[in-house]
């Protein structure tokens, strides 16, 4: 097996233009990339952006802009950030691409068939700035804790993941440090974290509530992907996973560095919900989470307001 080293940013929501944090981002990844191919090492460096978000969608709507030319244009700025930080990355997806909806599509297909989907009705809290339900326990003051606003309540039919099937083997994974996590105090956290319980996951939303955007459940026409679930199967969608086996093997099966980077808050559903999605896929796992901070002004998160 030839040394090769993958790495994938997080992709961010097209809802606004790039800000300093996620450009922080893409710096990092890219001088690890040129550190690899400096040592001779094959690498693959990927970024891209989320489009199928509802926070999208609404972004659009405030703007009065269809959402098809809204997430377009905006994309195309992270597309320009990229040149303009002079960035060495191999490759661009955007989650509004054909290959990426058949990627999530087959991601979906090999969970249902393991048994690990299935459909109850629902009533939680939604933030819809971490597209994330919330339990009461998870809030703080009532509020979400990432934006700082009250998460809406949210009664519907959806899909569910049986994310607590998963919960012996996700804690293996992160204590014996097979799925490697840096730095070791945010492996720490997820670890605590997982052994408060994980519970199912809702995987899909209401074609209607998602204002029939995004990629559809295969199968059934009333519901849409949880944005999560589709936007995580971009680091393999990009590599052929749904399309070019070759290249999926050249770059995920046979490659012994499969490395995310993402800002920590992000890092529950890298280091737990996407391990989870890919063993009950019957995927190999990214070997490693380099989890990054915020930049922050005034001890806030710099968002991109």
């Amino acid at each position: 097996m030839s040394k090769r080293y993958f790495i994938g940013t997080a992709i961010p929501y097209v809802n606004a233009d790039p800000h300093i944090g996620f450009t922080l981002e893409l710096l990092q990844a890219d001088t690890l990339a040129r550190w690899q191919r400096l040592q001779g090492i094959e690498t693959f460096f990927l970024t891209g952006t989320d489009e199928n978000s509802l926070k999208n969608v609404l972004a659009a709507a405030k703007a009065e802009v269809p959402v098809n030319d809204f997430v377009d244009k905006h994309s195309k700025r992270f597309q320009e950030l990229a040149q303009i930080l002079g960035l060495s990355n191999d490759a661009f997806i955007r989650t509004t691409e054909p290959r990426h909806a058949a990627g999530a599509q087959k991601l979906w297909t090999a969970c249902a068939k393991a048994g690990d989907i299935y459909k109850k009705s629902y009533v939680g809290l939604y933030c819809v700035g971490c597209e994330q339900f919330y339990t009461e326990k998870d809030l703080e003051k009532g509020l979400c804790p990432e934006h700082k606003t009250k998460p809406e309540k949210v009664e519907e039919e959806n899909y569910f993941f049986r994310l607590s099937k998963y919960q012996n083997q996700i804690t293996e994974l992160l204590t014996s440090n097979t799925l490697k996590i840096t730095p070791e105090s945010r492996r720490s956290e997820l670890t605590e974290f997982v052994k408060r319980g994980l519970e199912d996951i809702s995987v899909s939303r209401s074609t209607q509530r998602a204002r029939d955007w995004g990629v559809s459940v295969p199968g059934d026409v009333s519901q849409i992907m949880y944005v999560w679930f589709d936007a995580l199967s971009n680091y393999i969608n990009a590599i052929g996973f749904a399309d070019d086996p070759a290249l999926f093997k050249h770059w995920w099966l046979d490659n012994p560095q499969r490395v995310h980077l993402v800002g920590k808050g992000i890092s529950r559903f890298h280091a737990i919900y996407w391990p989870a999605f890919l063993l009950s896929a019957s995927v190999p796992l990214p070997t490693e989470i380099l989890i990054h901070g915020y930049v922050t002004a005034a001890g806030e998160k710099m968002s991109k307001s």
